[in-house]
């Protein structure tokens, strides 16, 4: 590969890593980007290299927010009293007990179960409809209207929420059931160009959390789902790279995962003062953009 290849894959890393996390729909863009940045590669690897290099992303969730999700400690780091109202007294309900009290952040422990839990719906509908997705719904077309639709319903939802107070401002205070209906807004994103984040984002606000925590909880949600979407695309593909392929796809992560670690901090920054508008208007206008360059 010649250098202009390789700038190509440090472009479509840092598309990556700026649009997985703001509310502009990842896949949407890099579908577009590679209508003009083409990489010599295969079709097959491309269509796997668009979803792994995700992974990159995700892995600057992980860094930022180690101290949220890790959910073990030392056994001289345990509280003094039990996270367990009733305490079993015999069998393996107080060895599990105990156990948990000794190594394990219960509070990081349930926040995980109600990731999980959010994950069901994507899984039910995702998995299934995976091929039929990617053959129907992969195109500039659909990007387009998809980046439209949700834009104009980001600024109808903001006008209306101008004045809401948030039902849900806290990790803890987020219901299992709460998880769930944002994991069914998450089946939206299937539709390229609608965003994870965005779908996810909405779903959070709609039900009553606040801004950072419908955000905090879209990051955390990515980590199983783009693992397990990565997971499934590298076993179409199969395990077998050759050197460019391993390096591309290498490059492109780290690149991408650089670039989340700014994105990320940004965005929580940006949304401690500002709401989600400026990301409907600019949907909006990229929308029409596509529409009119793929009408000519």
């Amino acid at each position: 590969m010649n250098i202009i290849e390789w700038f190509k894959v440090i472009l479509l890393g840092i598309v990556e890593g700026i649009t997985e996390w703001l509310p502009i729909s990842s896949t949407g863009h890099l579908i577009l980007v590679n209508e003009f940045v083409k990489l010599k590669q295969s079709s097959a690897f491309m269509e796997m290299f668009d979803v792994v290099i995700q992974l990159g992303a995700i892995l600057a969730v992980v860094v930022l927010f180690w101290n949220k999700l890790w959910p073990f400690h030392t056994k001289k780091n345990a509280p003094a009293k039990s996270w367990f109202v009733n305490r079993a007294e015999s069998g393996f309900m107080k060895g599990f007990q105990h156990f948990c009290d000794s190594y394990c952040y219960m509070d990081k422990i349930v926040l995980w179960l109600k990731i999980v839990f959010a994950c069901i719906p994507a899984m039910i509908v995702g998995l299934p409809l995976d091929d039929w997705m990617e053959e129907h719904f992969h195109n500039a077309t659909v990007v387009a209207l998809a980046l439209i639709v949700y834009g104009i319903v980001f600024i109808i939802l903001e006008n209306h929420n101008k004045k809401r107070i948030p039902r849900v401002s806290s990790l803890h205070n987020l219901s299992f059931k709460d998880a769930f209906l944002i994991g069914v807004f998450q089946v939206l994103s299937l539709i390229p160009g609608t965003s994870r984040s965005g779908s996810t984002i909405i779903g959070g606000i709609l039900i009553g959390t606040s801004r950072e925590i419908a955000a905090e909880f879209t990051f955390f949600l990515a980590i199983p789902v783009m693992f397990g979407a990565s997971l499934i695309k590298l076993l179409k593909f199969g395990l077998t790279f050759t050197g460019t392929e391993l390096a591309v796809l290498i490059i492109g992560m780290v690149v991408a995962f650089a670039v989340s670690i700014f994105a990320i901090k940004f965005l929580m920054g940006y949304i401690k003062k500002h709401d989600f508008k400026v990301f409907g208007w600019y949907r909006i206008i990229l929308g029409i953009i596509v529409l009119l360059y793929f009408m000519r």
